[in-house]
C-alpha cells in the first residue's frame, strides 16, 4: 500500500458515498488510475465492505451496554456455541476474545433498561457463562470507524 492508496482509504473512511470522481479529485490523481487502485484495494480486502451509518438515538435505541464475560470453557466446542449464541442476537453488535481478567467483551446496543434485561435473559440461558458482568455507558465521548491510517507505513 503506497500513499495514494493510504489517500483513497482516508478519504472514503469519512464518505464512502463520494464518486470516483469526487475521491479521485481529492487524492491527486485522474480518475480511471483511482478506479483501478480502488478496485485493487477491494480485490486485495482492505476495504471489508461499505455502510451507512445511523444516528443510534434518532432511531430510538439510547442504550448502550459493555457486557463482560468470564468462562472456565476454554475449549473449540464451547467456542463455536458462543458463536453461534452471539450470532443470534442483533443487540449484540461487537464481540472481541480478551487477553486479562475477562474472556470477552460485547457491546450490545438495545432501547432501554427493560429491553436489555430481556436481551440478558434469553442470553444466559443459552450459554453457560461463569460469570457476567454489565457496564451502561452514561455518554458516548467519542465515536468513530476511522482507522488510524498515518500509523501505517507505505509500500507492502
Amino acid at each position: 500500500m503506497d500513499e495514494f492508496d493510504k489517500k483513497i482509504l482516508s478519504v472514503i473512511q469519512d464518505d464512502a458515498s463520494l464518486t470516483i470522481a469526487q475521491v479521485s479529485e481529492k487524492v491527486g490523481l485522474s480518475t480511471t488510475p483511482c478506479w483501478r487502485r480502488l478496485q485493487k484495494l477491494e480485490r486485495e480486502g482492505y476495504i471489508d465492505g461499505r455502510v451507512t451509518l445511523l444516528n443510534q438515538s434518532k432511531i430510538g435505541l439510547e442504550l448502550t451496554v459493555f457486557v463482560m464475560i468470564r468462562t472456565s470453557q476454554h475449549n473449540t466446542a464451547w467456542l463455536e456455541k458462543f458463536n453461534n449464541v452471539v450470532d443470534l442476537f442483533q443487540e449484540i453488535v461487537e464481540v472481541n476474545r480478551l487477553a486479562g481478567e475477562y474472556d470477552y467483551l460485547l457491546k450490545v446496543i438495545t432501547k432501554n433498561n427493560s429491553s436489555y434485561d430481556a436481551f440478558y435473559k434469553k442470553f444466559i440461558d443459552l450459554i453457560e457463562l461463569n460469570d457476567v458482568t454489565s457496564c451502561f455507558s452514561m455518554e458516548q465521548i467519542k465515536r468513530s470507524t476511522r482507522l488510524p491510517l498515518d500509523t501505517v507505513s507505505g509500500g507492502r
